[in-house]
């Protein structure tokens, strides 16, 4: 594939949307720095391009859809004189004063200042139907969706502390919340385990493996199989919230940029600085903790004004060559 350069060197470039990609393209903007985002063809908008209905983020006292709020945030950057471009990265070099950015059809960008805004991936079961249910009873939230969920039997599938943390959180919802897990004892610390396990409305189901989610149009049951003596059964649950974790999108960066224990991208304190000059993280690709919404909104805005000290900062800024 033939390469297309492209001599404009633009301020800033944003990889990734989402609250984070948007919130920065906002703020960039307001600020006369003309930002490209580059929202990927596939991923635009993140994760809550999956979620249905959004109740806490502020500003919507009645809910909004997730893909209504990524939309409202998309126009509000364009409206600033932000340019979203809905295609992906396949490549970027990230040291020296320029940066460059390949696209998958060879087009290649210049930038200043880079912001990575490419988020996490919730790590799936795998399952035929787990797509096809999402928003309809299989989660990956509980602090998003388990208020849709109260007095129902639901179903959390892991056994590290996040899972406990899930599970504890929707027993303020659910009747039932029965945790299904592939060994005999938990992964999570000992006082997350003790919570759950002394927890009355917390049931456990060891050594098993979900093989199944059963359902038309939303969750009725979930088949699972004892990994010890073959034996499957059905659980009847109408919510099912996956917990085996989730992976940060690093993989264009992580040769390039200092990485945490957690695999996210390392940055300064508070800050949005990377281990390079002019390269700026926010959103869930910098947050193993929160992921949330409103914190990669916020995130993103510290990134964009990092951004504009950054390139107010620059003594001698780069021209492009005719």
């Amino acid at each position: 594939m033939t390469s297309a350069q492209n001599d404009e060197i633009r301020d800033v470039i944003i990889v990734g949307s989402g609250p984070s990609g948007y919130t920065a393209a906002i703020y960039t903007a307001r600020a006369n720095l003309n930002p490209l985002v580059i929202a990927g063809s596939v991923t635009a908008g993140g994760e809550l391009m999956n979620t249905t209905d959004v109740e806490n983020f502020p500003g919507f006292p009645e809910g909004i859809m997730g893909p209504d709020l990524m939309d409202n945030m998309q126009k509000q950057a364009e409206r600033f004189g932000a340019e979203v471009l809905f295609d992906d990265v396949t490549e970027m070099q990230l040291d020296g004063e320029i940066k460059t950015l390949s696209l998958a059809d060879g087009t290649v960008y210049r930038a200043r200042a880079v912001i990575v805004s490419t988020g996490s991936a919730y790590r799936e079961l795998g399952l035929p139907d787990e797509k096809r249910l999402s928003g309809h009873g299989v989660s990956w939230c509980a602090t998003c969706d388990g208020f849709f969920f109260r007095d129902q039997t639901i179903a959390v599938i892991g056994g590290g502390d996040s899972a406990m943390e899930e599970a504890l959180f929707l027993t303020k919802f659910a009747a039932k919340v029965i945790v299904v897990h592939r060994r005999s004892e938990l992964r999570a610390s000992k006082i997350m385990a003790d919570r759950a396990l002394a927890h009355e409305k917390i049931e456990f189901v060891w050594d098993s493996e979900v093989i199944g989610i059963n359902g038309e149009d939303k969750v009725s049951g979930l088949v699972v199989k004892n990994r010890n003596s073959g034996e499957e059964s059905t659980l009847d649950v109408t919510g099912i919230f996956v917990a085996i974790g989730n992976d940060p999108r690093v993989g264009l960066v992580k040769d390039q940029l200092e990485l945490t224990a957690e695999g996210t991208i390392a940055v300064d304190g508070r800050s949005s600085r990377t281990s390079l000059p002019g390269v700026y993280a926010a959103g869930d690709v910098i947050d193993s903790t929160y992921r949330q919404a409103i914190t990669a909104a916020a995130s993103g805005c510290a990134a964009a004004q990092d951004v504009e000290h950054y390139l107010a900062n620059i003594k001698t800024p780069a021209k492009a060559s005719n």
